[in-house]
């Protein structure tokens, strides 16, 4: 354990942060879930359910809780899904 009075107060603000970032990460998992099951199925909702999730990923790349590449990989991977059955 730190004996500095920054360095404790540093773990205590980066444990709290991990507990955020864990969160943020799993609902941004969900919403990608959910969003690829309305692809599949070629729901009319589709497209709103994407546009939520892409807005989630966006908040958690400005907030640095993914990196703006991964961020950008995500949402390219689910714009081109939903494109391909929209096409159709």
């Amino acid at each position: 354990m730190a004996n500095i009075k920054a360095a404790i107060k540093y773990i205590r603000k980066s444990r709290k942060n991990r507990v955020r970032n864990i969160a943020v990460k799993g609902n941004i998992k969900k919403l990608i879930k959910q969003s690829l099951k309305l692809i599949s199925l070629k729901d009319k909702g589709a497209a709103e359910a994407v546009k939520n999730t892409i807005s989630a990923i966006d908040k958690a790349a400005e907030n640095g809780i993914l990196h703006k590449n991964t961020a950008a990989r995500k949402k390219s991977r689910l714009m081109k899904k939903l494109n391909a059955i929209l096409k159709k």
